[in-house]
């Protein structure tokens, strides 16, 4: 890109931008001195706070907002490309069929009965969609990347990635408090946490309280859930093509585009996932590398985090968002309660 057409870019992104990375900072600064609580929740949070406290919401307004927007959109989907790099095939694959079968099963009914939910409260079938796809599969990542393939407004994406962040970090309080009283193991214990807890993040916070063979299975039950964000992206893509071409054939131009083109059913982003899925299950990537792209990872989704975070209004949300909090406790008992039952089949 020619400098004169860059810096007019810089200008526009760049207070937006240096605001997110600096939230960003703060975000793992204060997950330094408490680690119990995720840096990606961190971020979100004070995204809510900058844009709700009096005398602060300035800051994510005016000039800031197209950096913000774009680190919510683009930082998003660069973060989702790095995740690939966390998941082994190998280590999937160990698992055996029949915990592969009930994961599958866990992700494909929670997705199936929050959009049920969802619909039932007269939620509207984007934010339906969103909600459903980010609780059973791994969090914001995943609302992100069906937001795309769906070419859902980014705005609509901010309640979605509000509520399953809320919902991920009730979980890191709330399930190590049922451990000894459902009487599980540590195994068990993190099986459970793999199955049914939304971020990476989230599911490494909660089963690391259980010790460090609960916090590898759940990592691993956690990852196989991440590559089911693939296929079912690519369902959806291809749902979509289908809606743009019979519009196109019907002479509305609906979402195809002025160009009258149609988009690719994968974006290029779930693309590159799959592409450093296969790097690191080939073991392509040496273990520094893999060290270097997991700190980015984390850099690039908290400051889009903080971006999402700070475009929501808690005034908006009290009145708008009462039916989607509703959703969104259900799915999280749902998903809860189906990934318990596969921990125990997978673990006895």
């Amino acid at each position: 890109m020619p400098f004169n057409s860059l810096a007019p870019q810089l200008s526009r992104l760049g207070p937006g931008l240096v605001l997110s990375i600096a939230a960003t900072g703060l975000a793992f600064a204060i997950h330094t001195v408490f680690p119990a609580v995720p840096a990606m929740t961190l971020a979100v949070a004070l995204g809510l706070l900058s844009a709700n406290i009096p005398g602060t919401a300035v800051l994510t307004a005016g000039r800031a907002r197209p950096g913000l927007d774009f680190a919510g959109k683009h930082l998003m989907r660069a973060g989702i490309v790095l995740l690939g790099l966390k998941v082994s095939m190998g280590d999937v694959l160990g698992l055996g069929w029949v915990a592969l079968l009930l994961i599958a099963g866990v992700v494909l009914v929670s997705f199936g009965g929050t959009y049920g939910l969802a619909r039932l409260l007269r939620l509207p079938r984007e934010a339906a969609l969103l909600i459903a796809t980010g609780f059973s599969i791994c969090g914001a990542s995943a609302i992100g990347a069906m937001a795309a393939v769906r070419r859902i407004r980014h705005q609509d994406t901010v309640l979605p990635v509000a509520l399953v962040t809320l919902c991920g970090t009730l979980a890191i309080g709330v399930l190590p408090l049922l451990m000894h009283p459902l009487g599980l193991s540590p195994e068990q214990f993190g099986a459970w946490t793999g199955a049914s807890v939304h971020d990476v993040g989230q599911v490494v916070a909660t089963a690391q309280t259980a010790g460090t063979s609960a916090l590898a299975i759940a990592v691993v039950v956690k990852l196989t859930r991440v590559v089911l964000l693939a296929p079912i992206a690519a369902t959806a893509g291809l749902h979509q093509r289908i809606l743009d071409v019979r519009e196109r054939a019907n002479g509305v131009a609906g979402t195809v585009g002025t160009a009258g083109k149609v988009p690719p059913v994968v974006p290029l982003f779930v693309v590159g996932f799959l592409a450093l899925v296969a790097v690191r299950s080939l073991g392509w990537a040496p273990p520094v590398a893999l060290e270097i792209a997991a700190a980015v990872q984390d850099i690039l989704l908290a400051a889009a985090l903080f971006g999402l975070g700070s475009a929501v209004r808690i005034r908006a949300l009290i009145h708008t968002g009462g039916r989607a909090v509703l959703v969104a406790l259900g799915s999280w008992l749902l998903i809860a309660s189906l990934g318990l039952g596969a921990a125990l089949i997978m673990i006895r």
